[in-house]
Protein backbone atom coordinates (compact mmCIF):
# COMPACT_ATOMS: atom_id res chain seq x y z
CA UNK A 1 0.00 0.00 0.00
CA UNK A 2 1.82 3.43 -0.83
CA UNK A 3 2.80 5.29 1.91
CA UNK A 4 0.51 8.77 1.48
CA UNK A 5 2.00 12.36 1.94
CA UNK A 6 0.41 13.32 5.04
CA UNK A 7 3.19 12.08 8.23
CA UNK A 8 2.83 8.94 9.16
CA UNK A 9 3.94 8.31 13.03
CA UNK A 10 4.48 4.27 13.74
CA UNK A 11 5.84 2.82 17.09
CA UNK A 12 7.75 -0.63 16.37
CA UNK A 13 9.72 -2.55 19.10
CA UNK A 14 9.84 1.18 21.24
CA UNK A 15 11.77 3.13 18.31
CA UNK A 16 9.82 5.80 16.38
CA UNK A 17 9.77 5.37 12.72
CA UNK A 18 8.75 8.74 11.05
CA UNK A 19 8.41 8.41 7.08
CA UNK A 20 8.82 12.13 5.99
CA UNK A 21 7.39 11.21 2.09
CA UNK A 22 9.42 11.97 -1.03
CA UNK A 23 12.24 14.27 -1.17
CA UNK A 24 11.76 18.31 -1.79
CA UNK A 25 12.46 17.99 -5.22
CA UNK A 26 9.92 14.73 -5.57
CA UNK A 27 7.38 16.20 -3.70
CA UNK A 28 6.47 19.09 -6.43
CA UNK A 29 5.95 16.32 -9.25
CA UNK A 30 4.08 13.95 -6.54
CA UNK A 31 1.93 16.56 -4.96
CA UNK A 32 -1.51 16.23 -6.72
CA UNK A 33 -1.03 12.93 -6.79
CA UNK A 34 -0.01 11.99 -3.52
CA UNK A 35 -2.50 14.17 -1.61
CA UNK A 36 -4.27 13.63 1.74
CA UNK A 37 -8.12 12.36 0.66
CA UNK A 38 -9.31 14.55 3.68
CA UNK A 39 -7.35 17.49 2.20
CA UNK A 40 -9.39 17.20 -0.73
CA UNK A 41 -12.55 16.86 0.75
CA UNK A 42 -12.15 19.73 2.63
CA UNK A 43 -11.50 21.84 -0.55
CA UNK A 44 -14.50 21.09 -1.83
CA UNK A 45 -16.33 21.98 0.60
CA UNK A 46 -14.24 25.27 0.71
CA UNK A 47 -15.13 25.74 -3.18
CA UNK A 48 -18.91 24.60 -2.54
CA UNK A 49 -19.12 27.53 0.59
CA UNK A 50 -17.89 29.96 -1.87
CA UNK A 51 -20.20 29.80 -4.65
CA UNK A 52 -23.15 29.33 -2.11
CA UNK A 53 -22.11 32.72 -0.80
CA UNK A 54 -21.26 34.28 -4.18
CA UNK A 55 -25.03 32.88 -5.39
CA UNK A 56 -26.34 34.59 -1.98
CA UNK A 57 -24.52 37.89 -3.06
CA UNK A 58 -26.19 37.84 -6.66
CA UNK A 59 -29.14 37.47 -5.20
CA UNK A 60 -29.45 39.91 -2.76
CA UNK A 61 -28.15 42.54 -5.62
CA UNK A 62 -30.64 41.50 -8.25
CA UNK A 63 -33.54 41.98 -5.26
CA UNK A 64 -31.80 45.75 -4.22
CA UNK A 65 -31.25 46.20 -8.60
CA UNK A 66 -34.88 45.17 -9.45
CA UNK A 67 -36.30 47.61 -6.65
CA UNK A 68 -34.53 50.18 -8.23
CA UNK A 69 -35.86 49.51 -11.44
CA UNK A 70 -38.84 49.42 -9.92
CA UNK A 71 -39.19 53.22 -8.38
CA UNK A 72 -37.18 54.18 -11.64
CA UNK A 73 -39.25 52.63 -13.43
CA UNK A 74 -42.50 53.99 -12.05
CA UNK A 75 -41.86 57.80 -11.01
CA UNK A 76 -39.71 59.08 -14.09
CA UNK A 77 -42.02 58.57 -17.36
CA UNK A 78 -44.45 59.75 -14.82
CA UNK A 79 -43.08 62.99 -13.28
CA UNK A 80 -41.57 63.61 -16.92
CA UNK A 81 -45.58 63.04 -18.51
CA UNK A 82 -46.76 65.46 -15.26
CA UNK A 83 -43.83 68.29 -16.88
CA UNK A 84 -44.88 67.86 -20.38
CA UNK A 85 -48.85 68.45 -18.94
CA UNK A 86 -48.42 71.65 -17.36
CA UNK A 87 -46.42 73.71 -20.06
CA UNK A 88 -43.18 71.90 -20.23
CA UNK A 89 -42.16 71.44 -23.89
CA UNK A 90 -38.17 71.21 -24.15
CA UNK A 91 -37.45 67.94 -25.95
CA UNK A 92 -33.83 67.94 -25.01
CA UNK A 93 -34.24 69.25 -21.25
CA UNK A 94 -36.03 65.84 -20.62
CA UNK A 95 -33.41 63.72 -22.37
CA UNK A 96 -30.96 65.54 -20.12
CA UNK A 97 -32.88 64.70 -17.26
CA UNK A 98 -32.75 61.07 -18.23
CA UNK A 99 -29.08 60.61 -17.19
CA UNK A 100 -28.08 63.78 -15.65
CA UNK A 101 -28.26 62.65 -11.84
CA UNK A 102 -24.90 60.02 -12.65
CA UNK A 103 -22.31 62.18 -10.14
CA UNK A 104 -24.31 60.42 -7.59
CA UNK A 105 -23.42 56.64 -8.94
CA UNK A 106 -19.78 58.01 -7.18
CA UNK A 107 -20.62 57.68 -4.00
CA UNK A 108 -21.50 53.80 -3.67
CA UNK A 109 -18.56 53.66 -6.54
CA UNK A 110 -16.42 55.12 -3.96
CA UNK A 111 -17.44 52.66 -0.92
CA UNK A 112 -17.20 49.62 -3.43
CA UNK A 113 -13.18 51.14 -3.21
CA UNK A 114 -12.96 51.39 0.05
CA UNK A 115 -14.27 48.18 1.00
CA UNK A 116 -12.34 46.52 -1.39
CA UNK A 117 -9.00 48.61 0.55
CA UNK A 118 -10.26 47.52 3.88
CA UNK A 119 -10.55 44.14 2.51
CA UNK A 120 -7.82 43.53 1.21
CA UNK A 121 -5.37 45.45 3.81
CA UNK A 122 -6.76 42.63 6.46
CA UNK A 123 -5.73 40.05 4.22
CA UNK A 124 -2.12 41.20 3.44
CA UNK A 125 -2.87 42.02 0.10
CA UNK A 126 -2.94 44.92 -2.22
CA UNK A 127 -4.83 45.29 -5.11
CA UNK A 128 -3.75 46.72 -8.49
CA UNK A 129 -5.63 48.98 -9.99
CA UNK A 130 -6.10 47.14 -12.80
CA UNK A 131 -8.37 45.08 -10.94
CA UNK A 132 -10.05 47.81 -9.61
CA UNK A 133 -10.86 50.54 -12.58
CA UNK A 134 -12.84 49.17 -15.94
CA UNK A 135 -10.19 48.14 -18.23
CA UNK A 136 -10.28 49.50 -21.93
CA UNK A 137 -12.63 46.84 -23.35
CA UNK A 138 -15.60 47.90 -20.67
CA UNK A 139 -14.47 51.62 -20.95
CA UNK A 140 -15.27 51.38 -24.62
CA UNK A 141 -18.55 49.44 -24.30
CA UNK A 142 -19.31 51.91 -21.91
CA UNK A 143 -19.30 54.75 -24.15
CA UNK A 144 -21.22 53.23 -27.12
CA UNK A 145 -23.65 52.38 -24.27
CA UNK A 146 -23.81 56.20 -23.18
CA UNK A 147 -24.15 56.77 -26.69
CA UNK A 148 -27.45 55.09 -27.53
CA UNK A 149 -28.30 55.90 -23.80
CA UNK A 150 -28.53 59.20 -25.17
CA UNK A 151 -30.52 58.68 -28.35
CA UNK A 152 -32.83 56.59 -26.44
CA UNK A 153 -33.32 59.34 -23.91
CA UNK A 154 -34.63 61.72 -26.55
CA UNK A 155 -36.41 59.27 -28.46
CA UNK A 156 -38.78 58.69 -25.65
CA UNK A 157 -38.86 61.89 -24.43
CA UNK A 158 -40.15 63.11 -28.16
CA UNK A 159 -42.70 60.38 -28.14
CA UNK A 160 -43.65 60.95 -24.36
CA UNK A 161 -44.50 64.81 -25.50
CA UNK A 162 -47.01 63.10 -28.17
CA UNK A 163 -48.27 60.62 -26.68
CA UNK A 164 -50.06 59.89 -22.89
CA UNK A 165 -48.22 58.26 -20.49
CA UNK A 166 -50.50 54.80 -20.34
CA UNK A 167 -49.94 54.48 -24.38
CA UNK A 168 -46.00 54.97 -24.11
CA UNK A 169 -45.85 52.61 -21.49
CA UNK A 170 -47.56 50.12 -23.25
CA UNK A 171 -45.52 50.96 -26.26
CA UNK A 172 -42.07 50.88 -24.59
CA UNK A 173 -43.32 47.01 -23.04
CA UNK A 174 -42.45 45.69 -26.59
CA UNK A 175 -38.99 46.30 -25.82
CA UNK A 176 -38.82 42.57 -24.88
CA UNK A 177 -39.89 41.35 -28.33
CA UNK A 178 -36.90 43.33 -29.37
CA UNK A 179 -34.81 42.40 -26.48
CA UNK A 180 -35.33 38.68 -27.42
CA UNK A 181 -34.72 39.06 -30.89
CA UNK A 182 -31.25 41.01 -30.59
CA UNK A 183 -30.65 38.53 -27.18
CA UNK A 184 -30.70 36.05 -30.03
CA UNK A 185 -27.82 37.14 -32.01
CA UNK A 186 -25.70 38.94 -29.83
CA UNK A 187 -25.52 36.44 -26.48
CA UNK A 188 -26.93 33.31 -28.01
CA UNK A 189 -29.73 33.20 -25.45
CA UNK A 190 -31.64 30.14 -25.27
CA UNK A 191 -35.61 30.07 -25.71
CA UNK A 192 -38.12 27.88 -24.46
CA UNK A 193 -41.86 27.31 -25.75
CA UNK A 194 -43.22 29.28 -22.33
CA UNK A 195 -40.77 32.47 -23.52
CA UNK A 196 -41.53 32.25 -27.18
CA UNK A 197 -45.44 32.11 -26.00
CA UNK A 198 -44.64 35.30 -24.18
CA UNK A 199 -43.11 37.48 -26.60
CA UNK A 200 -45.48 36.39 -29.09
CA UNK A 201 -48.55 37.83 -26.44
CA UNK A 202 -46.43 40.92 -25.48
CA UNK A 203 -46.21 41.65 -29.41
CA UNK A 204 -50.15 40.45 -30.17
CA UNK A 205 -50.97 43.18 -27.01
CA UNK A 206 -48.67 46.28 -28.83
CA UNK A 207 -50.53 45.39 -31.99
CA UNK A 208 -53.73 45.99 -30.82
CA UNK A 209 -53.26 48.98 -28.98
CA UNK A 210 -51.94 50.45 -32.66
CA UNK A 211 -56.09 49.52 -33.34
CA UNK A 212 -57.06 52.76 -31.53
CA UNK A 213 -54.66 55.50 -32.45
CA UNK A 214 -56.47 58.09 -32.11
CA UNK A 215 -58.78 57.40 -29.40
CA UNK A 216 -56.66 58.68 -26.44
CA UNK A 217 -55.28 61.71 -28.07
CA UNK A 218 -54.21 64.44 -25.73
CA UNK A 219 -55.87 67.90 -26.47
CA UNK A 220 -53.77 70.23 -28.86
CA UNK A 221 -51.29 67.42 -30.04
CA UNK A 222 -52.63 66.42 -33.68
CA UNK A 223 -53.32 63.26 -35.61
CA UNK A 224 -50.07 63.83 -37.39
CA UNK A 225 -47.81 64.27 -33.98
CA UNK A 226 -49.83 60.94 -32.65
CA UNK A 227 -48.87 58.72 -35.32
CA UNK A 228 -45.10 60.43 -35.53
CA UNK A 229 -45.08 59.73 -31.22
CA UNK A 230 -46.23 56.09 -31.59
CA UNK A 231 -43.62 54.83 -34.30
CA UNK A 232 -40.66 57.42 -32.19
CA UNK A 233 -41.98 55.52 -29.22
CA UNK A 234 -41.59 51.90 -30.76
CA UNK A 235 -38.18 52.96 -32.24
CA UNK A 236 -37.04 53.44 -28.63
CA UNK A 237 -37.97 50.35 -27.48
CA UNK A 238 -36.27 48.66 -30.39
CA UNK A 239 -33.10 50.64 -29.55
CA UNK A 240 -33.48 49.91 -25.61
CA UNK A 241 -34.02 45.88 -26.57
CA UNK A 242 -30.53 46.47 -28.73
CA UNK A 243 -28.94 48.52 -26.08
CA UNK A 244 -30.12 45.36 -23.03
CA UNK A 245 -28.15 42.33 -25.06
CA UNK A 246 -24.81 44.60 -25.60
CA UNK A 247 -24.71 45.12 -22.11
CA UNK A 248 -24.38 41.64 -21.62
CA UNK A 249 -22.36 40.97 -24.64
CA UNK A 250 -19.61 43.94 -23.18
CA UNK A 251 -19.87 41.96 -19.94
CA UNK A 252 -18.63 38.51 -21.68
CA UNK A 253 -15.95 40.13 -23.73
CA UNK A 254 -14.17 41.58 -20.51
CA UNK A 255 -12.52 38.43 -20.56
CA UNK A 256 -9.11 39.75 -18.80
CA UNK A 257 -11.32 39.89 -15.53
CA UNK A 258 -13.84 39.09 -12.91
CA UNK A 259 -16.40 41.65 -13.88
CA UNK A 260 -17.84 42.91 -10.16
CA UNK A 261 -21.05 44.76 -9.06
CA UNK A 262 -18.54 47.74 -8.21
CA UNK A 263 -17.23 47.68 -11.98
CA UNK A 264 -20.90 47.77 -13.55
CA UNK A 265 -21.09 50.94 -11.23
CA UNK A 266 -18.09 52.29 -12.92
CA UNK A 267 -19.66 51.48 -16.64
CA UNK A 268 -23.05 52.73 -15.58
CA UNK A 269 -20.95 56.11 -14.36
CA UNK A 270 -18.67 56.29 -17.64
CA UNK A 271 -22.59 55.20 -19.74
CA UNK A 272 -24.55 58.29 -17.96
CA UNK A 273 -21.63 60.60 -18.62
CA UNK A 274 -21.60 60.20 -22.51
CA UNK A 275 -25.26 60.11 -22.74
CA UNK A 276 -25.38 63.24 -20.77
CA UNK A 277 -22.64 64.63 -23.20
CA UNK A 278 -24.88 63.93 -25.72
CA UNK A 279 -28.13 65.42 -24.57
CA UNK A 280 -25.86 68.30 -23.45
CA UNK A 281 -24.75 69.11 -26.72
CA UNK A 282 -28.49 69.09 -28.24
CA UNK A 283 -29.85 71.34 -25.16
CA UNK A 284 -26.68 73.81 -26.25
CA UNK A 285 -27.75 73.79 -30.05
CA UNK A 286 -31.70 74.29 -28.98
CA UNK A 287 -31.15 76.94 -26.58
CA UNK A 288 -32.48 74.79 -23.49
CA UNK A 289 -30.48 75.93 -20.64
CA UNK A 290 -31.58 79.91 -21.35
CA UNK A 291 -34.74 78.59 -21.25
CA UNK A 292 -35.17 76.76 -18.15
CA UNK A 293 -35.57 79.59 -16.04
CA UNK A 294 -38.33 81.31 -17.80
CA UNK A 295 -39.96 77.77 -18.14
CA UNK A 296 -39.95 77.73 -14.82
CA UNK A 297 -41.76 80.70 -13.89
CA UNK A 298 -44.42 80.28 -16.54
CA UNK A 299 -44.87 76.33 -15.39
CA UNK A 300 -48.97 75.62 -14.82
CA UNK A 301 -47.70 73.86 -11.11
CA UNK A 302 -45.40 77.27 -9.79
CA UNK A 303 -41.79 77.51 -10.18
CA UNK A 304 -40.51 75.59 -7.41
CA UNK A 305 -42.76 72.57 -8.41
CA UNK A 306 -41.61 73.23 -11.60
CA UNK A 307 -37.68 72.54 -9.88
CA UNK A 308 -38.79 69.58 -7.91
CA UNK A 309 -40.89 67.78 -10.91
CA UNK A 310 -37.26 67.79 -13.25
CA UNK A 311 -34.84 67.15 -9.89
CA UNK A 312 -36.92 64.10 -9.04
CA UNK A 313 -37.37 63.18 -12.84
CA UNK A 314 -33.71 62.71 -13.12
CA UNK A 315 -32.72 60.77 -9.80
CA UNK A 316 -35.90 58.29 -11.06
CA UNK A 317 -34.11 57.95 -14.22
CA UNK A 318 -30.93 57.40 -12.25
CA UNK A 319 -32.01 54.50 -10.19
CA UNK A 320 -34.16 53.02 -13.56
CA UNK A 321 -30.81 52.49 -15.36
CA UNK A 322 -28.38 51.68 -12.78
CA UNK A 323 -30.84 49.14 -11.84
CA UNK A 324 -31.07 47.96 -15.45
CA UNK A 325 -27.27 47.13 -16.22
CA UNK A 326 -27.36 45.99 -11.90
CA UNK A 327 -30.19 43.17 -13.40
CA UNK A 328 -28.11 42.38 -16.79
CA UNK A 329 -25.05 41.65 -14.52
CA UNK A 330 -27.04 39.55 -11.53
CA UNK A 331 -29.02 37.63 -14.38
CA UNK A 332 -30.08 38.18 -18.37
CA UNK A 333 -30.17 40.82 -20.45
CA UNK A 334 -34.04 39.33 -21.18
CA UNK A 335 -34.73 39.39 -17.36
CA UNK A 336 -33.93 42.77 -17.46
CA UNK A 337 -36.56 43.24 -20.33
CA UNK A 338 -39.03 41.17 -18.62
CA UNK A 339 -38.65 43.26 -15.30
CA UNK A 340 -39.43 46.53 -17.59
CA UNK A 341 -42.95 44.96 -19.12
CA UNK A 342 -43.52 43.54 -15.76
CA UNK A 343 -44.22 47.36 -14.71
CA UNK A 344 -46.37 48.02 -17.35
CA UNK A 345 -50.00 47.63 -15.14
CA UNK A 346 -48.31 49.83 -12.84
CA UNK A 347 -47.65 52.47 -14.43
CA UNK A 348 -51.45 52.20 -16.04
CA UNK A 349 -52.87 52.79 -12.82
CA UNK A 350 -50.25 56.12 -11.71
CA UNK A 351 -51.57 57.17 -15.10
CA UNK A 352 -55.05 56.84 -15.01
CA UNK A 353 -54.45 57.86 -11.01
CA UNK A 354 -52.98 61.14 -11.54
CA UNK A 355 -53.79 62.46 -14.66
CA UNK A 356 -57.64 60.43 -15.38
CA UNK A 357 -56.12 59.40 -18.42
CA UNK A 358 -59.18 56.91 -20.19
CA UNK A 359 -58.46 53.44 -20.39
CA UNK A 360 -60.34 52.13 -23.28
CA UNK A 361 -60.89 48.71 -24.00
CA UNK A 362 -58.18 48.26 -26.80
CA UNK A 363 -55.75 49.03 -23.45
CA UNK A 364 -57.66 46.57 -21.53
CA UNK A 365 -57.11 44.25 -24.14
CA UNK A 366 -53.39 45.22 -24.49
CA UNK A 367 -52.72 45.10 -20.35
CA UNK A 368 -54.40 41.57 -19.87
CA UNK A 369 -52.11 39.93 -23.15
CA UNK A 370 -49.17 41.57 -21.74
CA UNK A 371 -49.89 40.11 -18.42
CA UNK A 372 -50.82 37.01 -20.05
CA UNK A 373 -47.16 37.19 -21.51
CA UNK A 374 -45.59 37.68 -18.16
CA UNK A 375 -47.25 34.64 -16.56
CA UNK A 376 -46.10 32.62 -19.43
CA UNK A 377 -42.92 33.40 -18.95
CA UNK A 378 -42.49 33.07 -15.58
CA UNK A 379 -44.55 29.86 -15.44
CA UNK A 380 -41.61 28.68 -17.85
CA UNK A 381 -38.93 29.71 -15.63
CA UNK A 382 -40.58 28.15 -12.48
CA UNK A 383 -40.48 24.95 -14.23
CA UNK A 384 -37.02 25.00 -15.30
CA UNK A 385 -35.86 26.23 -12.08
CA UNK A 386 -37.55 22.66 -10.75
CA UNK A 387 -36.11 20.51 -13.18
CA UNK A 388 -32.76 22.46 -12.65
CA UNK A 389 -32.98 22.19 -8.88
CA UNK A 390 -34.05 18.57 -9.51
CA UNK A 391 -31.31 17.05 -11.48
CA UNK A 392 -28.72 19.06 -8.93
CA UNK A 393 -29.64 17.18 -6.24
CA UNK A 394 -30.10 14.20 -8.07
CA UNK A 395 -26.31 14.91 -9.29
CA UNK A 396 -25.11 15.19 -5.73
CA UNK A 397 -26.71 12.25 -4.02
CA UNK A 398 -24.98 9.97 -6.78
CA UNK A 399 -21.82 11.73 -5.81
CA UNK A 400 -22.10 11.11 -2.33
CA UNK A 401 -23.08 7.52 -3.04
CA UNK A 402 -19.70 7.08 -5.29
CA UNK A 403 -17.09 8.47 -2.85
CA UNK A 404 -15.29 5.68 -0.35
Amino acid sequence: MEVMKCICRMRRDGIIIVDDGPSEAEGGAMEDSRRCPFDEKRERELRETEKKSSRNTKHWLLILNCLLVIVGNVSGPILLRCYYLHGGNRKWLTSWLQTAAFPIILIPISASLIINQSSSSSSNTKPSLSHLLINPTLFFGSVLIGALFGANSFLFALGLSYLPASTSALLMATQLAFTSVFAFFLVKQKFKAYTVNSVVLLTLGCVVLGFHVNGDRPSGVSKGEYASGFVITLGAAALLGFTLPLIELVYAKASTKVVTYGLVMQVQFVAALVATLVCTVGMIVNNDFQAISREAQAYGLGETKYYLVITFAALGFQAMVLGNLGVVFCSTSFFSGVLLSLLLPIQQVFAVIFFKEKFNAEKGMSLVLALWGFASYFYGEYKHLKKRRHRSSSTAENGSLSEP
